[in-house]
């Protein structure tokens, strides 16, 4: 078997690639251009864009060769011509309505996680600049507070709320719910 440009011994294993792509890795121009370029090229390539633009264009040739396939169905008497455009009509209905479908599928769920994860990020950082303020004014963090008050330290599991949570609260040991307390738990 014969080793390909990514041998071990091989300094520079990407080159051929690079050449055979159009890149000249010989001049330092361009070189310099694609290290320039090269935060924009990671962040096309690891984005959503291209599978933004192949949606898109499926759904426009979709849509298209569903159009023209019903035109060329409604004007054709012949049967061979007949066939083409039943095909055509086929291809593009099940083409744009197969974009609809992975857009209401995939990529508009993936777009509102992506929206509440930045929501659910800014609240947190909220709470932890409004945590470093208080604890500096306030003189500590929750469990210096607890201890402070003479409340007993809680298991792992439990997290306070800032709202009263009476319906999901969790009995503790001692079998009596407190109010504003949950245990974190899966499938809740």
């Amino acid at each position: 078997m014969t080793e390909g440009s990514g041998a071990k011994g091989d300094p520079r294993p990407f080159t051929d690639e690079a050449r055979a792509l159009g890149v000249d890795v010989d001049d330092p121009d361009t070189l310099a251009w694609m290290g320039e370029h090269l935060p924009q090229w990671r962040q096309q390539a690891s984005g959503r864009r291209p599978l933004y633009w192949i949606l898109g264009i499926g759904f426009v040739v979709g849509l298209a060769a569903h159009v023209g396939g019903f035109l060329l169905k409604n004007s054709v008497t012949t049967e061979p011509l007949l066939l083409v455009a039943d095909l055509l009509y086929a291809l593009g209905w099940s083409l744009w309505t197969g974009v609809v479908v992975v857009f209401f599928v995939q990529i508009w769920p993936e777009a509102k996680r992506r929206q509440l994860k930045r929501s659910l990020d800014a609240y947190e950082a909220v709470l932890r600049e409004k945590a470093r303020a208080g604890g500096d004014q306030a003189g500590g963090t929750t469990e210096r507070r607890r201890r402070r008050s003479g409340q007993a330290e809680r298991s792992a599991g439990w997290c306070d709320t800032p709202w009263s949570m009476t319906s999901h609260c969790v009995p503790f040991a001692a079998g009596e719910p407190r109010r504003g307390h949950i245990r974190a738990t899966s499938g809740l």
